[in-house]
């Protein structure tokens, strides 16, 4: 596993000139609708889930102990003075100083939840504290239109399968 920084700089919680950024999910589903958001009312094929000449896959991961912040605890946020619109928003101005503060902390990552579906957790790592901790669990699973989670990722984003 590797985190090229050269590549990084536009997501929520980047600031490569620190550290490499991880973007996980405990759910599937959430990890395949950051992905299909971008074709939002278009028809997608199998093909169009290949990014930048790779395959496009799910891989679980056997869960290390890490440090991680949930930001989806109301108590940490007030200990923090953030509140939810703080962590929610697709402002990068403010994403980013949260990502690095908590980087500063010395932790290792922190939870969020998705801005399309609140229930969905997701998780930001910070690759340089932590990468080395994760061990793929089982084989990733390539993904195609007919993936249960691409099926349903669709749904929610309003995006068309093609057969």
């Amino acid at each position: 596993m590797f985190v090229p920084r050269s590549e990084q700089g536009f997501g929520r919680h980047d600031n490569p000139a620190w550290y490499g950024a991880l973007y996980l999910s405990r759910a599937a589903v959430s990890s395949v609708a950051e992905v299909l958001r971008t074709f939002r009312r278009q028809r997608v094929e199998t093909s169009d889930l290949v990014h930048e000449e790779a395959i496009l896959a799910l891989a679980a991961f056997d869960p290390p102990t890490l440090t991680l912040v949930d930001l989806d605890d109301p108590a940490q946020l007030q200990r923090r003075g953030l509140r939810p619109s703080s962590v929610a928003t697709g402002n990068r101005r403010v994403t980013r100083p949260v990502a690095a503060d908590l980087f500063a902390e010395g932790h290792d990552g922190f939870e969020w939840w998705s801005t399309i579906e609140a229930s969905w957790i997701n998780i930001t790592l910070f690759a340089e504290r932590s990468i080395d901790r994760l061990v793929v669990e089982g084989e990733p699973e390539v993904l195609t239109t007919h993936h249960p989670a691409v099926i349903e990722a669709a749904e929610v984003v309003g995006v068309e399968l093609a057969g």
